[in-house]
């Protein structure tokens, strides 16, 4: 929880329990135990969906590993002519041996292959992928 929470309890919630309880002291009726009772209930149901919620929507922090792989257009999220051209046509690989292997394809069949080597700069918390091609052998 946030450095807001923390003044809410401290000026607000911590409060409003001891004088709940200070007048359950004084008049034991059960309307202000019950009421202590729904603040523990709904401050704990609080932290613990900000827990989840927190770690449902964590930046994933990106590493050497998680690069290496083949890349091809994915037409489900691109669609269209322009995606499918691309998909028919270019492909890359990028191989725990820190080599990317650029495809010029024509469907299936590969026709030329450009290869370089790739490095990770980390000036953030995630990696960040650097391509080094050995000639400027293609637009891409």
């Amino acid at each position: 929880m946030g450095f807001g929470f923390n003044l809410f309890c401290i000026f607000i919630l911590l409060p409003l329990l001891a004088l709940l309880f200070i007048l359950w002291l004084i008049s034991p009726k059960k309307i202000f135990i019950k009421t202590i009772g729904w603040i523990f209930i709904v401050v704990f149901s609080l932290i613990v969906v900000s827990g989840i919620t927190r770690t449902l929507t964590a930046k994933k922090v990106l590493s050497k590993d998680d690069y290496y792989g083949t890349y091809v257009i994915d037409r489900d999220i691109i669609p269209g002519k322009q995606a499918d051209w691309q998909y028919d046509h270019f492909r890359f690989e990028i191989k725990d041996n820190d080599s990317i292997y650029f495809y010029v394809t024509d469907k299936d069949r590969i026709l030329q292959t450009y290869k370089g080597k790739i490095l990770t700069v980390k000036p953030y918390e995630s990696e960040r992928l650097a391509v080094h091609m050995p000639l400027r052998s293609h637009h891409v």
